[in-house]
């Protein structure tokens, strides 16, 4: 790392968290006030939300004014949350997410930043040697995890062992760059993300990481599983010579995504993508 800190935005997608997310924010505010010399955002991307999180982030915001929220009042998608909150890359030198139940520490997420030098994007992982896991996934989801990544790794050979941990940095340019291909709207936006990176030609480094398993997981296997299924073989169809032949099956992947399995439609381009309601006044304007 350079002897002056670059600036970092920390994007934290939130579904429904008023129960879990105040203490997570103010540990990382506390963190990154403390062990942070250059200029640090925290932008809480709100995704349809329907409980008390805006006014819980505000409220921890008067304590720590870096920290800001942007809500989507309409059901998104954490990967479209994400896509929203990418938009404020110009703000700062690099970009990064967490999940918001705290299962990175600040200080995980921290040792992400200090590799940034090795890198164009640094992604923590559980599944490499060195990795700290403080509570392990139940049984049904390390089987679900380690058999979605060999469909990953037989769709895309990105040879990446850990694609869905919820803690990556990258630098602005990077994410400008890739920025216009994200379409994945649901949690396999990391995988999006990470093939986008990769043919633009980017590098991306894989560390082991500290985690921790939390309880009140919005993950269901079922649903949730196959949505990531059926996203992944949307993306790899999108670099396909035949996706072109796909548009009139797109109102019935409307209904199967939307009706049969609640999740977000995958999105079509920049033009179909959603716009806030509101945000805090003065705040979030990239430079």
């Amino acid at each position: 790392m350079p002897a002056t800190n670059p600036s970092l935005l920390l994007l934290i997608p939130a579904y429904n968290e008023e129960g879990r997310i105040e203490p997570v924010l103010r540990q990382y505010g506390a963190y990154f006030a403390a062990n942070y010399e250059g200029k640090f955002q925290l932008v809480v991307v709100l995704n349809g939300c329907r409980d008390n999180t805006l006014a819980v982030v505000n409220r921890v915001a008067k304590d720590y004014p870096f920290i800001h929220a942007v809500d989507f009042p309409a059901p998104i998608g954490k990967g479209g949350a994400l896509i929203e909150g990418l938009k404020l890359a110009p703000m700062a030198d690099l970009v990064g997410y967490v999940d918001a139940d705290g299962a990175t520490p600040p200080k995980a997420f921290h040792d992400l930043v200090k590799r940034m030098d090795e890198a164009d994007c640094v992604i923590g992982s559980r599944w490499i040697e060195g990795a700290v896991l403080h509570q392990a996934q139940t049984t049904k989801r390390q089987f679900a995890s380690r058999c979605f990544h060999l469909i990953v790794q037989s769709l895309f050979w990105m040879n990446i062992r850990d694609t869905q941990c919820g803690a990556k940095v990258m630098k602005r340019e990077a994410v400008e760059k890739v920025h216009d291909m994200l379409r994945i709207a649901d949690m396999a936006f990391d995988i999006n993300l990470l093939f986008a990176l990769r043919r633009a030609g980017y590098r991306i480094l894989e560390v082991p990481t500290e985690w921790t398993d939390q309880i009140g997981s919005k993950v269901v296997l079922g649903k949730t599983s196959l949505t990531m299924l059926l996203s992944a073989i949307r993306l790899r169809l999108i670099y396909s010579p035949f996706y072109g032949w796909l548009r009139p099956f797109r109102p019935l992947e409307k209904w199967v995504y939307v009706k049969l399995l609640g999740a977000p439609q995958p999105l079509q381009g920049p033009k179909s993508r959603p716009k806030a309601d509101s945000r805090k006044e003065g705040e979030l304007q990239p430079k």
